[in-house]
């Protein structure tokens, strides 16, 4: 009989791409994937530690989970990822239901992990790699039309609030051919959509290719591919990069440009290595470049000895630059990063408010974005029924902007015409535009 194995996967993409490699690793070994936690044999949880909130609902999902292992003492738990690889023995130590703890390069050895802890013993595995890309592992994906496609590992930034260099190590880019291999058979399984994912896509080098050479070879397999990546470093951001965007229709006119601040005093405390300055004139090229293009960004408040002028700095930095979405968060404090040491000393009520600020303007001006677009005609890739309703479709634009329509005679994978006839700041709504409304009519 074959064993089962449940994977829950939190945080990033590159976490859900990493759950895809495992899934694909244990799959080669002869084990099944379980889609019910009840069901399975063991059990992991796919972790995030970049903020403490997320370490908290790991501890609580592991107190929730504890009486499957009452219920079946012989059920395997194990913790993935870079929760993993931050508190190593300490979740074998301190959680009794934990029987495994694996680091993001270490999935290699999950098998024969597994099989040690059926037979009784407890595993740990967290060794950082200087060369695993997975390359030559074939992601499991069960169903879907849209694809994470990891082309890199880890980050050499060291900015001073990030724990990414410490449980993912330094950076590696997978070779160019095996990237361009996986998403042929991506195409080939009638996916419709690929985001190539990494810490810092536009760090990408293989050999002498760059990640704009990565990019335009991606979009070239296919025309009709609509080609996505995530996450850019603003240093890092070519020209030869915002050219390949403007010039291929596939490549999706969306970019996210973390700033994290728009002080910058603050910014070199961060170790971020650009300017608001830069960051301006960044955004001044890439939107001359690429007419239309979305952007969408990473904030944190309450950065250690952030003053209000500094907060104040930030609120300005949105409103000139008029942020498509952004992702919103206070400052929490990591272990083993520099900004560890300069100590949290803004009171968590300032904060809180400092963040409400920050959301409220980011609201407003998510929503005029939007407003924006209403009678305009929109692309849109069909991904399913909407959450709200069956009777509903949901898609994404070109710019990644969630369409809702009526569900007409479509099935996922669909490129359809719309028209958007009101707005949210999260969301479009449209119907049918065209030849193809009257045919529906």
């Amino acid at each position: 009989m074959h064993r089962s194995i449940y994977i829950e996967t939190y945080g990033c993409q590159m976490n859900f791409a990493d759950t895809e490699i495992v899934n694909g690793i244990l799959r080669e070994q002869g084990y099944e994937i379980a889609s019910d936690v009840e069901k399975a044999d063991a059990v992991f949880l796919n972790t995030c530690a970049i903020r403490d909130n997320a370490e908290q609902r790991i501890y609580g999902r592991l107190s929730n989970l504890e009486h499957l292992k009452k219920r079946n003492p012989h059920l395997v738990f194990g913790i993935l990822g870079c929760m993993a690889e931050r508190l190593r023995s300490d979740l074998l130590e301190k959680n009794s239901a934990v029987d495994i703890v694996c680091g993001p390069d270490e999935y290699r050895r999950l098998p024969a992990l597994i099989d040690d802890a059926f037979a009784g013993e407890k595993g740990i595995r967290t060794q950082l790699s200087r060369v695993e890309t997975y390359d030559d592992i074939v992601p499991l994906r069960t169903d879907g039309i849209s694809a994470w496609v990891a082309v890199m590992r880890g980050c050499d930034k060291f900015c001073t609030f990030c724990v990414v260099p410490f449980t993912r190590g330094r950076e590696r880019s997978r070779p160019r051919a095996g990237v361009l291999r996986e998403v042929e058979q991506l195409l080939e399984g009638g996916f419709r959509e690929v985001t190539l994912l990494g810490q810092n896509v536009n760090s990408y080098r293989d050999e002498e290719h760059d990640f704009a050479d990565l990019l335009v070879a991606v979009a070239a397999l296919d025309p009709t591919l609509r080609v996505r990546f995530t996450t850019s470093h603003p240093q890092d951001m070519s020209d030869r990069l915002i050219s390949a965007i403007a010039e291929h229709g596939n490549i999706c006119s969306y970019i996210h440009l973390p700033f994290q601040s728009g002080s910058n005093r603050i910014l070199e405390l961060m170790n971020r290595t650009y300017t608001r300055e830069h960051y301006l004139e960044l955004v001044r090229k890439i939107r001359a470049a690429i007419p239309g293009v979305a952007l969408s960004t990473d904030v944190i408040a309450g950065f250690p000895t952030e003053t209000e002028e500094d907060h104040r700095a930030t609120l300005s930095l949105m409103e000139e630059v008029r942020y498509d979405g952004a992702f919103m968060f206070k400052y929490s404090p990591r272990e083993r990063t520099r900004a560890w040491k300069m100590g949290d000393d803004v009171p968590e009520e300032v904060k809180g408010r400092r963040l409400e600020e920050i959301i409220d303007l980011q609201r407003r001006i998510s929503y005029d974005v939007n407003a924006q677009v209403i009678g305009t005609r929109q692309s849109i890739l069909l991904e399913g029924p909407s959450k709200r309703s069956e009777e509903e479709w949901m898609g994404r634009t070109d710019t990644n902007k969630t369409v809702i329509v009526p569900r007409g005679d479509f099935a996922v994978g669909d490129t359809i015409d719309v028209e958007i006839t009101s707005a949210t700041s999260a969301t479009l709504f449209g119907r049918l535009a065209g030849a193809r409304a009257m045919e529906a009519a």
